[in-house]
Order: C-alpha cells, then structure tokens, then sequence
C-alpha cells in the first residue's frame, strides 16, 4: 500500500512541474500587461526558457541524479519549484522574473528525471505498464485542471493566487515524498570520463538512448498537433477539439495503451502507436477546415499519439534495469523531449502556411516513419549484444 501512495504522490509532483508551465500559460495574458514594453519573443522566453534547461542539460541531470539520489533530488527540486513560485506571486521585474524561471527550469528537469526512475523502482511488475503510463499523463492532466480551476481562482484572487497555490502545493509534494520514499543508497563513486564522453555514452547505447530517440517524434507532433489544429476547426467544433484532443490521448493511453502493455513490449506499442496514427494525418488532411471529418482525424491522431506517450516511458524500465540507467535514460527522454517540443510547432507551422495540411500530413508520417525505424534500428543493436 505505501509503494501504491508513494507512485500517486510522485505523481502528484510530476503535475506540480507540469504547472511550471502550466501556470504561466494560463497567466500569459496578465503577463502581457504586466511587461507591457517586452516583445512578443520576450513574452514567449518566460515560458519557453524552462524547457530550454531541459534540452541543453536533460542528460546531465540523469547522470546528477544517479548520484546524488532519487529522495534528495526530488525533494530539493520541489523546495527550489515552491520558494521560486512564492517569489514570483509578488510582482517580479522582467529580469527578475526570467531568473526565477532559469531556476524553476532546473528544478522542472529533476522532477521529470526522477519521476519515472522511483515510480519504476516503486511499481510490482506486473503493474509497472499502468505506473508509468500514469506518470506520462501528468501534462495533459495537469493543463485540463488549470483550465478549469485558473480562471475562477483569478477573478476572486487575482493572479497572485495562481503562484501561491502553485508554491503550497510544490511545498506539500516535497514534504509528502521526503517521507514515502526510500532513503538514497550510497553515492556511487564519480565516473571519471567527462560530461562530453558520458553523453555519447548515453547516446551509443541501444538501452539507453532508445526510449528518448522515440519519445522526440513523440513531442515534435504532439505539442504541434494541438498547438495548430484547432484553430482551422470550424467554430462550433472548436471547443470540442480543442478539449477532446487531451483528454482522448490520456483516456486511450491509460486503458487501452495499459492493456496493450500486458500483451507485447513497449517498444513493439511504441511502433504501433506510431503506425496507426499516420492514417490519421491523411484523414486530417482530407478534411482540414471541415467540421466533424476534421475532428475525427484530430482525435484519432492525439489517441495513438497517446499510446505512444505511455509506452515511451514504460520502455525506460523494460530496457534497463538499474536505476541509474533508468535515471540516464529519463534525463536523454527529457533532452530529446525538449528537442521535439521546441522544433516541432515551428517546423510544422511553416509547412503548413507553405505546403497546406498535406504538407504537414506527408512530415509528421515521415516523424512516425522515422520512430518506427528507430526503435527497429535499436532493437537490431541490442540483439547482436546478447
């Protein structure tokens, strides 16, 4: 019973660092206001500079946490996340404020590391599929609950109360989980080989690097898709893409992606998920701009995109087996997972002003093509080392 309360409140962290973004997002047009002479780019940075730490030092903090410890990092993490929350609910400088996101972005990045790594240490094997396809859920879970519970905390409070009631609520994981989870072991001994060597390391091997090479494809189409379909959904089925698109993903990843874990591995799902969401595309192509045939093709891509999310990361402990692996391979999912999410909108938006939504249909099944074959590639390398 405690290793089940210890997965649900890790999980209750993930969502906290979620809201590092969430909480912004929902504030973006307040924050417009605030810095009135920032540009739209300067606007843009102090959502994007979180996961900007990510993606430069993803894997660096998977080989920091293998040796300082999951219990230390986590909560440290949540202290750093709840104090940087409190600081911001006064009214920051743009500077000041850019400063305290550079922290909460190092503080984000532990968490996601660490998150997986316990809950895949914590979890009984034959649970372990639905433990880790419930932690990849903590974005989409975290932005349903801010778009309903923000605004009316906004209009009584003011939207000092959004950073408060983030802080409390990092303040409370970190105080729940410095006594549900274990102790940290001994700290290994420091490798020798510096960051540069250990990066390629990571990324040489087929265990370590391939949960995250197909986790990238994953976010460059995700963020992308929900980021520029509803907009082109005609207006009266706009609020149902736009909410639906989230919600089919994590309902489809938490039943139907948990039961498919019991029958193949993760990697083999991956591959599926990723085959079945390119029809998808070209029904969303046929029927760009035209109501329900539009939709349908929305929410039959974010559903096997969903598949794919959770088999992502249910593939970190099916290929590795220590948790300092596991911590290595969260860090490179965190990485590559930045990557994605950072050049994808961008990529696909162009295309899709350039060459229409066949254009943009034709890249995205290249980025599902590209995952199945990643993860076969990997797969090959692994069976010539038995």
């Amino acid at each position: 019973m405690r290793a089940v309360v210890t997965v649900l409140a890790v999980w209750c962290a993930g969502l906290g660092a979620a809201a590092q973004f969430g909480k912004i997002s929902v504030l973006f047009e307040a924050l417009g206001a605030q810095y009135s002479g920032a540009s739209a780019v300067a606007l843009g940075l102090i959502v994007s500079i979180v996961g900007i730490i990510g993606l430069v030092f993803g894997t660096t903090a998977g080989l920091f946490v293998a040796r300082i410890g999951p219990r230390r990092a986590m909560v440290a993490a949540l202290v750093m996340g709840a104090a940087m929350s409190a600081v911001q609910s006064v009214g920051l400088t743009y500077g000041a404020m850019i400063a305290s996101r550079v922290v909460e972005g190092v503080s984000h990045l532990a968490i996601v590391v660490v998150g997986p790594t316990v809950i895949a240490g914590l979890a009984a094997e034959r649970f372990r599929g639905l433990a880790m396809t419930l932690w990849s859920s903590f974005f989409g879970v975290t932005y349903a609950v801010l778009a309903l519970l923000a605004p009316p905390l906004i209009a009584a409070y003011g939207t000092g109360a959004v950073f408060v009631a983030h802080a409390v609520w990092m303040a409370a994981m970190g105080i729940c989980l410095w006594g549900l989870l274990p102790r940290d072991p001994l700290a290994p001994k420091i490798a020798q080989a510096g960051i540069f060597r250990q990066h390629v390391a990571i990324y040489a091997s087929p265990r370590l690097s391939a949960p995250a090479m197909g986790f990238f494809c994953y976010t460059f189409l995700y963020v992308a898709v929900l980021t520029l379909v509803p907009p082109d959904v005609p207006l009266a089925q706009r609020a149902l893409t736009a909410a639906g698109m989230p919600l089919i993903s994590i309902a489809v990843s938490l039943t139907l992606g948990v039961w498919l874990l019991s029958r193949m591995s993760a990697v083999r799902l991956v591959q599926w998920g990723y085959l079945i969401a390119v029809p998808g595309f070209v029904v969303l192509a046929l029927f760009w701009g035209r109501g329900m045939g539009m939709v349908a093709g929305a929410l039959w891509v974010s559903a096997a995109l969903g598949v794919v999310q959770g088999a992502s990361f249910a593939s970190i402990p099916e290929l590795n087996q220590s948790a300092q692996s596991r911590a290595q391979a969260a860090g490179a999912i965190a990485q590559l997972g930045n990557l994605g999410t950072t050049t994808g909108t961008p990529v696909l938006a162009a295309l899709l002003l350039g060459a229409g939504p066949w254009g943009l249909a034709l890249v995205a099944g290249l980025a599902c093509a590209l995952g199945i074959v990643l993860h076969s590639v990997q797969a090959r390398r692994r069976a010539r080392m038995i």
